[in-house]
């Protein structure tokens, strides 16, 4: 069975895709940024964007029954590699206990220049 859960992001209905996807034991989340109904959250801190994306992608993934418990690896593209440290650390505040495995890769440009981070996370429910 494949459940598909939309979110709040604009692009979401332009673009023809949603928030995540759960398929059978499996959840994966589409790109997601710091993004709120007034644009783009917490410009310029790139710790702040990468805590507000995993809280946007684990609220839906919540809504497909999945934990942060059930993560298994995530993705972050980030526009400055420079900044591996503030976004380790929110990262590492999210997941140090269950320790998913991680990417972490720099990219030319994200949807807005104002956006620093995006990330993907894929989640596995184990029962």
């Amino acid at each position: 069975m494949i459940t598909r859960i939309g979110g709040q992001a604009p692009w979401e209905a332009r673009y023809g895709y949603c928030r995540v996807v759960r398929a059978g034991r499996w959840a994966i989340t589409a790109g997601t940024t710091a993004t709120g109904p007034d644009g783009v959250l917490h410009r310029g801190d790139a710790y702040a964007q990468t805590l507000a994306a995993f809280g946007i992608a684990l609220r839906a993934l919540a809504e497909a029954g999945v934990s942060a418990d059930d993560v298994v690896r995530t993705r972050m593209y980030v526009v400055d590699i420079g900044q591996q440290e503030a976004i380790g650390q929110a990262h590492s505040e999210l997941f140090g206990r269950v320790r998913p495995v991680a990417t972490m890769v720099e990219v030319s440009a994200l949807i807005s220049p104002d956006l620093l981070v995006e990330i993907e996370v894929d989640a596995y429910l184990d029962a």
